[in-house]
């Protein structure tokens, strides 16, 4: 900073600051000592023709840009005040570098840019990302007989009915796509979900193999424990991390909230009233994936209806030939589907990158204040995007990772999906801190 005094009278001086930047003065001594730099300072003393200038302040220019030698740490001092300063607040590498390529120019400028960017430990913890998914769609295996293989949601947040029920529980065979509507409350406990699912599935088609929820896997879990202790037995179950299922649960939810919106707005009422009739009339209804209604992939057969009434005559099938036409059902709704799920995988697929890690690597966990995702505990829109880094110790299929997770999160399940995770980018300067989450009463995160 400059002072320069006038006098205005006998009596007066003005006195008159001008703020000049340190660095200045740095990138010009620093210039004089860099080899490529002397060289184009000597081609200006000649007068040779060229981009390169000198300033007033003895600076070297490029197209009117200050040269900064590349080699310098006034290049960290520029990237930092560029990037870390209350006035600039973490910009992205394109705007950053647009910033300063009016001012700044060295060797290699927008390489030493992205590189610092994508290192920043805020903008690793904060940053959205735009970059479509990561991990290829891994469909799940068609199952190969009827309801041996299910799906389970809830509709929740639905108004009091008279029963004192507020949500649905939604069930759903997934080779025959037929489903199950059941009325309950949202603080039903694990033992009365069991009971229920004993008394209104168990009964009609016996006990699954497999259970996939949209819930987490720790629920998925202790509701098969629940129901093993219901059913009084034993039984191998296998809860083996699949973190995307194939849709038809929360496709079938969007179906039953427009067929209860329909309900309500054309007959008035409360939902529970019309619940079984909704049931009834999508297990009616044909499935594109399947070729046909839920209810003939179950029964082998069309269900009649009034307005279907005298369409419908009587099979008279014994015996083998009965089996053999149920098998037969059977193998066309699996070839079906599985057209159906390489039609979804292709196109998903087109939308989705393939990201792969190794063991040792460290990443960040995604966290979200929504569903499915990781519930941080300074809760609101402000909250980081990102926790950790967590080392990987482990590949889980084609697309999930098991993290070594520290102490204060013992309680959440150490396996994500690849869309979870964001590689981190170290540098020595990072200095990482544990980050409390909250965990809910039931164990969903």
């Amino acid at each position: 900073m400059n002072v320069h005094l006038s006098a205005l009278s006998d009596s007066a001086l003005v006195a008159e600051l001008k703020a000049r930047p340190l660095w200045i003065h740095q990138i010009s001594e620093a210039q004089k000592v860099d080899g490529e730099l002397v060289a184009k300072r000597a081609e200006c003393a000649t007068g040779m023709e060229s981009e390169f200038q000198i300033d007033n302040d003895d600076c070297l220019r490029f197209r009117n840009r200050l040269c900064v030698p590349r080699n310098s740490e006034l290049i960290s001092v520029i990237l930092n005040e560029a990037h870390n300063s209350r006035m600039s607040i973490h910009p992205g590498s394109t705007k950053m570098y647009n910033d300063l390529k009016c001012q700044f120019w060295w060797s290699g400028m927008k390489r030493d840019i992205s590189d610092f960017v994508s290192k920043c430990l805020v903008c690793q913890q904060v940053k959205a990302e735009h970059q479509v998914p990561s991990g290829l769609l891994q469909p799940i295996m068609i199952p190969e007989w009827k309801w041996d293989r299910i799906t389970m949601d809830f509709v929740s947040g639905l108004p009091l009915s008279s029963s004192k029920k507020d949500a649905i529980w939604v069930i759903v065979d997934r080779l025959t796509k037929s489903a199950h509507f059941i009325s309950v409350r949202m603080d039903y406990s694990l033992d009365k979900l069991a009971e229920l699912y004993i008394s209104q599935i168990v009964k009609l088609h016996g006990v699954p193999i497999s259970i996939v929820s949209d819930r987490d896997l720790r629920f998925t879990s202790r509701f098969w424990k629940k129901l093993q202790e219901a059913l009084g037995t034993k039984l191998h179950f296998s809860t083996a991390f699949h973190p995307q299922t194939d849709g038809q649960s929360e496709r079938i939810i969007q179906i039953l909230e427009d067929m209860l919106r329909c309900c309500i707005l054309e007959f008035g009422g409360s939902w529970e009233r019309y619940l079984p009739l909704i049931e009834f009339a999508y297990n009616n209804s044909f499935q594109s994936s399947i070729k046909m209604a839920p209810y003939e992939a179950l029964y082998g057969r069309k269900c009649r209806t009034p307005l279907f009434w005298t369409e419908l005559s009587e099979r008279k099938i014994f015996g083998v030939d009965l089996i053999k036409d149920a098998e037969q059902k059977v193998l066309i709704i699996s070839e079906s589907l599985k057209a159906a799920s390489d039609r979804q995988q292709s196109y998903a697929d087109l939308k989705r990158k393939d990201i792969k890690y190794r063991i040792g690597d460290k990443v960040f966990l995604k966290v979200s204040p929504w569903k499915k995702v990781l519930r941080f505990g300074r809760k609101g829109k402000l909250s980081p995007r990102f926790i950790g880094p967590y080392e990987i110790s482990e590949r889980i299929g084609p697309v999930a990772y098991r993290l070594i997770l520290p102490p204060e999160l013992e309680k959440i399940h150490n396996v994500f999906h690849v869309s979870m995770l964001r590689r981190y980018r170290s540098d020595p300067s990072h200095i990482t801190s544990p980050a409390e989450i909250e965990i809910k009463s039931d164990l969903s995160y």
